[in-house]
């Protein structure tokens, strides 16, 4: 089985999810089934209906979790030695060389990107052009937009 990389937080973040589905939403959606086969035929009963749409659904979310835990190689880069290279799990402090503008991304798996909390995923092209480089080196990354020039600042263990 392949294992896909992905943080210490990413997997809490799972975890987390996963046991309020079970713990909340699960008992939720089975009072929610049974007052509807209260009120009578199923047939034309929108509740029940409903009620039976939500727990697949959440059933589904489930299972996705459980496979996505169990197929995870969690990283936990506060445990590695520091050596100033860009690799998965660390966040990384730039500068755009042409802007002047100051950025910080911590590369995670693609699970857990998200470009408001400054995560992006480790096969974007900004981290392709990252990883392996260290702190000091010029990175040219290929964007719609053209060719940006960044100057790795600091790479930190976080």
């Amino acid at each position: 089985m392949t294992k896909f990389p992905m943080t210490v937080q990413g997997a809490r973040a799972l975890e987390e999810e996963l046991k309020h589905l079970k713990t909340v939403m699960r008992p939720q959606i089975t009072a929610a089934i049974a007052t509807a086969r209260e009120l009578g035929d199923l047939k034309e009963n929108a509740e029940y209906h409903a009620a039976r749409e939500q727990q697949g659904m959440s059933e589904a979310r489930i299972r996705d979790i459980e496979g996505r835990l169990s197929a995870a190689q969690i990283i936990d880069v506060t445990t590695i030695p520091y050596s100033g290279k860009v690799f998965f799990g660390t966040t990384v402090d730039l500068v755009n060389l042409e802007t002047e503008e100051e950025l910080s991304y911590q590369i995670v798996g693609e699970d857990e990107a998200d470009l408001k909390l400054g995560k992006i995923s480790v096969t974007s092209p900004i981290a392709r052009a990252l990883v392996g480089k260290e702190e000091g080196e010029i990175v040219v990354v290929q964007t719609p937009s053209g060719l940006i020039e960044y100057e790795i600042l600091e790479v930190r263990h976080i």
